[in-house]
């Protein structure tokens, strides 16, 4: 594992086989849309659309969103952005994800989140498109002949979308996604941090594809990025991964806190290394909403964090029987 820095080898990084590279660092912008809900605050259409501008300025080549952030607001926000600086650079790529509308993810849905995404974005060509947390669906009708995963396929064959990537939660759902064998790309959230690695066999299995991955939620929803006085007071966040912490959590992200202090550090910067150190996620996907907030991910991304600490740290890992899903059976 390395620390990745703007302007050294390991701040870039391949997409598996797909062609696209992409930056240690990924900014997400499911918070640019405003989600209030999730992150804590409002975040008005100027505010979202100047970080997301300040992102395409920035030595961060690389933007994630989707058709269902804020019912689209964060891809409109994106393109108004792209729009502000005269188009796309062409060493930046700006991955999206298809999302159903209520109950319905077809084949005819997924077509139209494509080109729905196209339009609010500016864009002609989307480079990489995930079918988004299909877990809450039936695998057998989205995987049927001309249902949503064979549309993301005629359209990757057509040209009309670049790579395709999956794009969910539980590792078991998942999983059985991954022996349909055709998607280029794995994006994981919140299951593989500071506090849970219930991906591990997971992304065993897509390095063994061949896959390009994907990193996201780092954080596991803000928990180990909050101050000491928020975490566990009753106030944001008092969950991990979207979900009430249990007592095991707390413990362990209080542990951690106090490991990093002692070495001159803090959680946040360590829970964002614990991924980007990881030569196996082509980027992390990191959200924000400020545009200052670009300047002090960069440098956390870069500090320099005693090699004792990782030890320690792992050494904290809460038991398993508190991540958010166990590891799939082989």
């Amino acid at each position: 594992m390395t620390t990745p820095a703007p302007g050294t080898p390991s701040w870039t990084r391949p997409l598996g086989a797909t062609g696209t590279t992409l930056t240690a660092v990924c900014v997400g912008g499911s918070p640019l849309g405003s989600v209030p809900r999730l992150f804590g605050r409002e975040v008005s259409a100027d505010e979202g659309v100047a970080t997301a501008r300040a992102v395409l300025e920035s030595p961060i080549r690389c933007l994630d969103t989707s058709n269902g952030y804020s019912d689209g607001e964060s891809e409109r926000r994106i393109g108004a952005a792209i729009a502000q600086v005269g188009g796309l650079p062409e060493d930046f790529v700006v991955m999206t994800k298809v999302d159903p509308r209520g109950e319905d993810y077809s084949g005819d849905r997924v077509r139209a989140s494509v080109e729905e995404s196209r339009a609010r974005l500016g864009l002609d060509r989307l480079p990489l498109v995930h079918l988004h947390d299909p877990e809450s669906f039936d695998l057998d009708e989205i995987a049927a002949p001309g249902g949503a995963v064979d549309a993301l396929v005629a359209l990757r064959e057509s040209g009309a979308i670049g790579s395709i990537g999956l794009a969910g939660g539980r590792v078991q759902e998942m999983a059985r996604y991954l022996e349909l064998d055709v998607f280029d790309v794995l994006l994981v959230h919140n299951r593989w941090t500071l506090l849970d690695r219930s991906a591990r066999d997971l992304l065993d299995e897509a390095t063994a594809r061949g896959m390009g991955i994907v990193n996201a939620a780092v954080y596991g929803g803000g928990i180990l990025a909050a101050p000491a006085s928020a975490t566990g007071s009753g106030d944001r966040p008092a969950t991990y991964g979207y979900r009430p912490a249990p007592p095991e959590i707390f413990d362990a992200v209080a542990a951690m806190r106090r490991a990093c202090a002692e070495r001159g550090t803090d959680l946040r910067t360590a829970a964002l290394q614990f991924s980007v150190r990881d030569d196996r996620f082509a980027t992390t996907v990191v959200g924000l909403s400020r545009p200052e907030r670009i300047a002090q991910t960069l440098a956390a991304t870069s500090a320099q964090l005693p090699d004792d600490l990782w030890d320690e740290l792992e050494s904290l890992l809460p038991p398993e029987r508190v991540w958010l899903d166990a590891p799939f059976d082989r």
